[in-house]
């Protein structure tokens, strides 16, 4: 399952709460940032224990990986998240949330070959929900903003009279 959209419109909090009632139900679960997994990935490739991460990680009913995109990921990063992917490929369950359009892929993975053959087994069984509308937490900091002006509005009101 891929959560598409801007920040703050909650596809981590979903992707979380999927994994919440998958590891209820006694699936193996794991949640992971994507800049923090290819950290992983990368210090595994570089101790010469890729295959025993890649092992490890396609073990997993279900896999989060949370916010493609939002830091730029390098050729090395690109190709180790492409061997992961094509390891679960259709073996085992992953969620994706990403702010990019899957048009913006080509430019998070750095490589127009890359980003295609990940995309087609991330698309290829995948539902994609695509959310739209203003971050919830700047919807929050709006309302406490608005809530403050009218206190203050009607203190200063409260004491001309």
């Amino acid at each position: 399952m891929v959560f598409l959209g801007p920040p703050g419109v909650g596809k981590t909090h979903l992707a979380s709460a999927l994994g919440l009632v998958a590891a209820q139900h006694r699936f193996s679960t794991y949640y992971v940032n994507c800049q923090q997994l290819i950290e992983q990935l990368k210090k595994a490739h570089f101790e010469n224990r890729l295959l025993d991460k890649l092992r490890v990680l396609s073990k997993y009913r279900m896999l989060i990986i949370d916010e493609i995109g939002y830091l730029p990921m390098d050729i090395l990063g690109a190709i180790l998240f492409f061997q992961l992917i094509a390891r679960r490929y259709e073996k085992t369950s992953t969620v994706f949330t990403s702010n990019k359009t899957f048009s913006q892929w080509n430019e998070v993975f750095t490589d127009v070959t890359i980003a295609s053959a990940i995309l087609d087994r991330v698309l290829h069984h995948c539902p994609v929900i695509n959310i739209k509308g203003e971050s919830y937490h700047l919807k929050e900091c709006k309302e406490f903003v608005r809530q403050k002006h009218q206190i203050l509005n009607s203190l200063f009101e409260q004491g001309s009279t």
